[in-house]
């Protein structure tokens, strides 16, 4: 049975990415180079995904080379970004036996072709679409249970709106 996610074998965004938007690694660990490729092959890129170990060897190339990426503010928090799209630890990527994994760039939005957010309406005890809200019942200590269900998906409307930079070494002297 495939679990739903961002990884899952046949409906998540990671293994979905059309072929023409996966692409390699330079040299291993994610470089400057990596991000600037995976940024290019799309318009208007608005989110970067990574597995946190994956944002840290990025950033211990960039160390390396002497780079200092920026940091944003999403929504009251400073973020890590790379040429002013915001890069998001997502520990839902998973890292392989190997320690390799994968980064994610993503534009949003129905009005720029990008990944969008679906719900499923009319689902049973339905409190707003795509979320249902069931009561459970009373226990001893007269404590009301519910249980609070969402069910969501997403779609690539096109397929350059979403790709991948597979085979990222995260492995570091700290790994």
């Amino acid at each position: 049975m495939d679990r739903p996610g961002l990884n899952a074998e046949t409906s998540g965004l990671l293994h979905n990415a059309e072929y023409a938007q996966r692409i390699q690694t330079h040299s291993g660990p994610p470089t400057p180079d990596d991000l600037d490729e995976l940024l290019s092959r799309r318009r208007s890129t608005r989110f970067i995904f990574a597995h946190p170990r994956a944002i840290a060897a990025f950033g211990r190339e960039c160390n390396r080379r002497g780079l200092y990426p920026s940091s944003i503010d999403v929504a009251g928090s400073m973020v890590p970004a790379w040429r002013g799209v915001p890069i998001f630890p997502c520990n839902k990527i998973p890292v392989s036996g190997d320690r390799t994994s994968s980064i994610i760039a993503m534009r949003t939005g129905e009005e720029d072709q990008g990944v969008v957010g679906l719900h499923q309406v009319g689902i049973p005890d339905e409190y707003e679409p795509g979320l249902n809200v069931r009561f459970m019942g009373i226990n001893d200590q007269a404590i009301m249970s519910y249980l609070v269900s969402c069910y969501f998906s997403a779609a690539v409307l096109v397929p350059d709106a979403l790709g991948v930079l597979e085979n990222v070494e995260v492995s570091g002297p700290y790994s």
